[in-house]
């Protein structure tokens, strides 16, 4: 494999994931995009079971030699041909695997079928403009290894995966974390967005139970609004409205039963 241009980050991508994905069509207004926000989100935060414990990692700056000396021994601890070369401007280039575990479906053009291995590898770019959409389940714990620059930041990642997949949404829903396994426990940590994951993967070295990276959905808390898209919006606006007229039916037959009960009292009291 060639040595990627020291000026532009490099991403080249391999597929290691037999499961196939579960496909379902969806226009703007279709229902099953109001059925799903309203059964996953129903825009109230319900309250996570497994919290990500954070961890942290121990990223000194390595020198020149450091760096030719951290390479040569992770060279030799692996057992493929995903090795780490140095480059002569003291960049160096490597691979990353990163696991998804994505719980929502992504939306991709619904002029476009969803890219295969072949499609996903030339890497076409996204469309400009994308007025229909169609939404599709992205393999359970697909694998994905990329070949990346030291200086590749996390948000990169992040979009390069995006790209090789023809996934319309925000860049933004979805995070990069790291994993480790420490004394029985499994822990998780969210990337920042300048992070460099290849520099995170020659400190840690090529053991998988030291570190490895898992793409999620972004899930920070708040809704962060500007992260979804027209039709989604609008969406979220009938969601509310019917929850609001639901509420208020529930809040008038409770006062109304009492105003029947109260007035089938006043009428069963004998007068005097």
């Amino acid at each position: 494999m060639g040595e990627a241009d020291a000026g532009t980050p490099s991403f080249e991508m391999t597929w290691s994931s037999t499961t196939s994905s579960g496909y379902c069509s969806q226009e703007d207004s279709d229902s099953e995009l109001e059925q799903y926000f309203t059964a996953r989100t129903s825009l109230a935060r319900r309250p996570r079971r497994d919290q990500d414990e954070p961890v942290e990692w121990e990223t000194p700056d390595l020198s020149q030699a450091e760096t030719e000396q951290k390479i040569k021994e992770y060279n030799s601890q692996i057992n493929s041909n995903l090795f780490m070369s140095l480059n002569k401007d003291g960049s160096y280039t490597g691979f990353i695997k990163v696991q998804l575990k994505l719980v929502r479906p992504v939306s991709v053009p619904s002029s476009k079928r969803p890219p295969s291995l072949q499609a996903a590898q030339r890497g076409p770019g996204r469309g400009t403009a994308v007025r229909r959409r169609t939404s599709f389940y992205l393999p359970k714990d697909a694998v994905k290894h990329l070949h990346v620059l030291s200086r590749t930041r996390a948000r990169e990642v992040i979009e390069a995966l995006l790209r090789k997949f023809l996934v319309v949404d925000d860049p933004r829903k979805f995070a990069l974390f790291e994993r480790a396994e420490r004394h029985g426990q499994v822990y998780l940590r969210k990337l920042s967005d300048d992070e460099q994951p290849l520099r995170l993967r020659l400190l840690a070295g090529p053991s998988e139970k030291a570190l490895s990276f898992v793409l999620k959905e972004n899930d920070s808390g708040e809704v962060n609004w500007d992260a979804f898209s027209m039709p989604e919006l609008h969406n979220f606006l009938r969601i509310l409205q019917r929850e609001e007229e639901e509420h208020l039916r529930q809040i008038l037959q409770k006062y109304s039963y009492c105003r029947q009960k109260i007035q089938e009292a006043l009428h069963a009291c004998p007068l005097g």
